[in-house]
């Protein structure tokens, strides 16, 4: 490696080293991040402590609405299953839905805002007022008809929340493409003969992304609160298969009796929200301040 390669790599990566520095100096992004942590540990890890079978759907009628009893610290809910095991695996099905359903639609998103800004003209104008469509329709009233056609598993349930989360997500990136497409760096590459392809890849994407991610990032709270408001009316995991949402619409008839069945998954969704807002209010600081420095 020559002294000139070595030197613009350490100049490339520098302003990554920033953002890492600005966000662990962070307090509650680091709060945020050792919540969110020790809430994917404890959902994804919930096999190793609890039998789905036995602890998650299984009945025990005599043990129903106690609150605690021996080894269900948490309590029963109405048919006498563990509480703590169906939010934690309920957490599962909400924390996967919600991350896969933005990491999905950043795809997209990325792939359409990019061609629309990088290529101009008719394609911009096609893509753009196909996301109009789009986002004339209510998300809800969209999410709602996609799941009512298609059965509510868990792969529909992400493609439903995803498509509500393209439009607005394609014009984010298109916008941080329009702004790095036209810099002079990107016009010498052009002039050099590089193809499309090297031009985006290379030079364009890697410099409107920072921001773009950060604003993606925002999107998993809302993804999380998409598939709880499903489940409560009904258009989510069905039972017996927990999640947070259809857990609290369950609920809600003994919450006088049995308080614990509605106020804990809420709880959970509540610290989850907080969680990932902090991270995200930290992350977006961290790398807007990187690319305003860049």
């Amino acid at each position: 490696m020559t002294v000139v390669s070595a030197k613009a790599t350490r100049l490339s990566r520098s302003p990554w080293r920033t953002a890492w520095r600005r966000l662990s100096r962070n307090h509650t992004a680091v709060a945020g991040l050792i919540l969110l942590t020790a809430i994917l540990v404890a959902c994804f890890g919930a096999p190793l402590f609890f039998d789905y079978q036995r602890d998650v759907v299984g009945v025990n009628i005599t043990q129903r609405l106690q609150f605690p009893v021996d080894g269900k610290p948490l309590g029963t809910d109405e048919l006498g299953r563990n509480v703590l095991a169906r939010i934690l695996w309920g957490g599962r099905t909400s924390l996967a839905i919600g991350f896969g359903s933005v990491i999905l639609a950043s795809l997209v998103a990325t792939l359409i805002g990019t061609a629309a800004a990088y290529y101009g003209g008719r394609t911009d104008s096609l893509l753009m007022r196909a996301l109009d469509v789009l986002l004339a329709i209510p998300a809800m009233l969209l999410m709602i008809t996609f799941v009512a056609i298609m059965a509510p598993t868990q792969t529909n349930l992400m493609l439903a929340i995803s498509v509500s989360f393209v439009p607005s997500m394609a014009r984010l990136v298109r916008a941080q493409v329009l702004a790095v497409k036209d810099l002079e760096y990107v016009a010498a590459v052009r002039a050099q003969g590089a193809g499309d392809a090297r031009v985006l890849l290379l030079h364009v994407l890697p410099n409107a992304i920072g921001p773009v991610i950060a604003s993606f990032v925002m999107y998993i709270p809302g993804g999380i609160m998409t598939i709880s408001g499903l489940g409560f009316i009904g258009l989510g995991i069905q039972p017996p298969n927990p999640e947070w949402g259809s857990m609290l619409a369950s609920g809600r008839a003994f919450i006088r009796d049995a308080w614990h069945i509605t106020t804990l998954p809420g709880a959970a969704i509540v610290l989850t929200i907080i969680a990932l807002t902090l991270v995200g209010d930290g992350l977006r600081d961290a790398i807007d301040s990187r690319m305003s420095n860049r």
